[in-house]
Parts: structure tokens; sequence; C-alpha cells
């Protein structure tokens, strides 16, 4: 590959070229939503207030799991790598998805500026304020555990309201609903940006974000259905051991912090219970000095590793935080 990428113009942010239609299925599946079931909830939230709506997560927690056999088979596979198969049973189960329930919940008051409700343990932001404050933006890269909008209401408690600028890249296509829903009833001041994932103008925007300071936030435990777009950066889909067994990961989010030349972040809100959330910011990668070449590969694939790692031990030490509802191993096609 060659060290001198093609114009920012001319890459699109796009999916790995190695990974196989059945790994990016989670992007082409239904969103399991009733529309007026969720304005319902969003109105009970804002109505009753939180005590009173999280009563209703008890019963709708019950239901998906029992009726939502293919994703109780997934949860089932991953919690007995996590948990261990002969210590788990199904109040595990009902618990991922409760905390999944409580998390979607807390979105609407966090969404709506209710800070107040909750209390926010963060971790490592100095390194990242760092970032901030010179204005060279940087990249927060996650994953599907805990809550994307607690780790934005920690940056907006703890910064300069008016200085904070984040967005959040994603691919929106499988949960127009939900979010569609979040985002009528939010305060724009606490709703993120969002840069649509598949859209040739995402790069464009992501550059410019990135160049006004602004921080951009992506979650990468899921590999991207492919695009027809041949002209976009490439990037791979990488089979690395993660909780015993071989998944795949892309490396895009990486080769974008490289082309790009940022820093980046790991970032994690989890969710202890009640109304309490730990915020962690990392460092995990610096790709600020633009390495050329081969050594810009071996960078990106330990970056790549790195995340693997954080993410395995995180779901170790808390297994009830990972909400990935789908074939994540593959082995549905074994």
């Amino acid at each position: 590959m060659s060290s001198r990428p093609p114009p920012l113009s001319q890459q699109p942010l796009r999916a790995g070229a190695e990974a196989t239609s059945t790994a990016g299925d989670w992007a082409r599946t239904p969103e399991r939503s009733n529309l007026l079931m969720l304005r319902f909830f969003c109105w009970l939230a804002l109505t009753c207030g939180r005590r009173v709506a999280r009563l209703v997560l008890l019963p709708v927690s019950l239901y998906f799991l029992l009726f939502s056999p293919n994703q109780r088979r997934h949860i089932k596979r991953y919690l007995s790598r996590t948990v261990g198969e002969e210590r788990m049973n199904w109040h595990d189960g009902y618990r991922l998805i409760h905390t999944f329930a409580a998390i979607v919940l807390d979105r609407v008051f966090l969404l709506r500026g209710r800070l107040d409700l909750f209390t926010f343990d963060v971790k490592g932001a100095p390194a990242l304020d760092a970032e901030v404050a010179a204005g060279r933006g940087a990249f927060l890269i996650g994953a599907h555990v805990g809550s994307f909008e607690a780790v934005g209401a920690s940056r907006y408690t703890s910064a300069d309201p008016d200085q904070l600028r984040l967005a959040m890249l994603m691919y929106p296509d499988n949960a127009q609903q939900i979010n569609g829903v979040l985002g009528a009833i939010s305060e724009p001041r606490f709703r993120p940006e969002v840069i649509a994932l598949g859209r040739p103008e995402a790069m464009l925007r992501l550059r410019d974000w990135l160049d006004a300071g602004g921080l951009a936030g992506l979650l990468a435990d899921r590999t991207l259905p492919r695009t027809d777009d041949a002209a976009g950066q490439r990037s791979d889909s990488i089979k690395l051991p993660f909780l015993g067994r071989n998944a795949s990961f892309n490396d895009g989010p990486f080769r974008l912090a490289a082309v790009l030349r940022r820093k980046v972040f790991f970032m994690v809100g989890l969710y202890l219970g009640g109304a309490r959330y730990e915020v962690r910011l990392e460092p995990l990668a610096d790709f600020s000095e633009g390495a050329p070449g081969v050594a810009r590969e071996a960078q990106i694939r330990a970056a790549l590793e790195a995340y693997v790692a954080r993410l395995e031990a995180l779901c170790r030490e808390h297994p009830h935080n990972w909400f990935n509802f789908h074939d994540f191993w593959l082995e549905d096609a074994t």
C-alpha cells in the first residue's frame, strides 16, 4: 500500500474490503422497535419521571428475553465466555437485557439535559482535555459497551460547554426509529452531531470537524457491510482472538485516524446500576506524527490489537454492559 493516500475528497468512510456479507448482517437487520411504544416510553419518562419509567423495564426486559430466540442464543454464547458456562443462568441474560433497556431509558434524560439525575465518575480525562485545549481534535473509539451519551454528558459537566464539540460517527440505517424519536425529544445542545458512515461526504465532514478542534466518537466492535465504492481508503477485516475464539474486527477506524493524523482515545461509559456511570477515557494510539508505509501498517495493527484487548478486559470485568445481540463470532454458519 502506498504511504501517500488519495485525496480526501476521494475517501468516503467505507467498510472493510474483505468483510463477508454475513459479518455485516447486523446493519441490515430490521430494528425490533414499535414506533408507538417508543413514543409511549418517552412520554412516560418525561411525564412521570425516571423512577416510575424504570418500573416498566422489568416486564419489557422479560418479554424480549422470552420472545427473541435469536438474540437469546447470541447472548447465551457471549455470557458463557464471560460469566462462565457453569455459572451462567437465565438471570444473567435478563440482567444484560435490563441493563441495555435502562441505558436506552437514560438516553431520554441525558439528551434532555437532566444531568442532575446521575453521577459520573470520570477517569483519564486530563490527557483528552489537553488535546481539546490545543484545538487539535481527537478520535474517541469505543464499543457497544455502556452508554455513549454518558460519555458526552460527563464531558459537558467537566468542560466549558461553549467549547465542547462532540460528533458521533455511526451507521444509522438499522435504528432509524429510535434515533428519530430520541432526536425529536432531545435538547439541541445535548445532542451530538452525527456524521453518517457510508456517505460520500463523510470523510470531508470528519476532517473539517477535527480541524476545528472537535471530538469524533466511533463504536468499532462491529464489522460494517461492504460498500461498492472502490475509491475509498482500504480497510481490512482482521481475525483476532476475542474471549476465547477468533472474531472479525475492522481496522478502518484506525486507518481514518492515521490518514487524518490524530490521537485516539478509548472511551466507555459503564453503567454501574441505579443512576451511576463510570466514564473512562484512556490513550490508545497516537497517529499525529504520520508514520509512512510499513511503519504505519504496523502502528494500525498494534492499535487494533490494543483496542480488542481493552474490549475483552471490559467484557470480563462488566459482562452485562456489552450489547451485541447478533452472531458476533459467526457461529450460526459453522
